[in-house]
């Protein structure tokens, strides 16, 4: 059975983006990018909010020219190869190949596409994850915590989202950004 995983940068305050809606902050450089693209090789489905989708179909058109550094291009092909589930109530159709749209979040089917897939599902957006980890379907969480503190914004799980963890793995990157890779306690 495939695991569920939440992968989140975050800051470490807690927040995904500052009370602006900014995250530039959060931009890996290259030796965290060429981190999260091996941790993207497990994965083959991405379960997405709107919002974070929005974000994360930038990757669906960047040039393969030799201008664009070769992380940004390894993660753009890898996206391209994985299948997409995008959880929204007001978006029409995708933007992307290999994607399809969802009205609501239903635990029972993502348990089924857990039990089906051959790899690993990631969810992305905190607002969607904490319908999973109400449900009890994520397996391990993934952060990358960025050294700023932003002091305010869109949290990356919200408050009423009580999950115990225990640490697997961590690694620190010379940027100052450090990766922490939990299993949900119980999971």
């Amino acid at each position: 059975m495939a695991k569920l995983l939440y992968s989140a940068i975050m800051s470490l305050d807690g927040y995904i983006a500052d009370q602006n809606g900014n995250f530039d902050w959060s931009m890996p450089d290259d030796e965290v990018h060429s981190f999260v693209n091996g941790l993207e090789n497990h994965v083959g489905t991405y379960l997405l909010g709107r919002r974070m989708y929005e974000v994360m179909v930038f990757w669906e058109t960047v040039p393969a020219g030799p201008d664009v550094p070769p992380v940004e291009r390894d993660f753009a092909e890898s996206w391209l190869r994985k299948d997409k589930v995008v959880y929204s109530r007001t978006l029409d159709k995708a933007a992307s190949a290999r994607t399809r749209i969802e009205r609501e979040f239903d635990p029972e089917a993502v348990r089924r596409m857990k039990i089906e897939a051959a790899e690993d599902l990631s969810i992305s957006g905190p607002d969607l994850a904490s319908h999973a980890f109400r449900a009890g379907l994520v397996d391990e969480c993934q952060f990358f915590v960025s050294p700023v503190v932003v002091g305010g914004g869109k949290r990356f799980l919200p408050e009423d989202v009580k999950v115990d963890l225990e640490l697997l793995d961590e690694r620190r990157f010379g940027n100052g950004v450090v990766y922490l890779r939990y299993r949900v306690a119980g999971g």
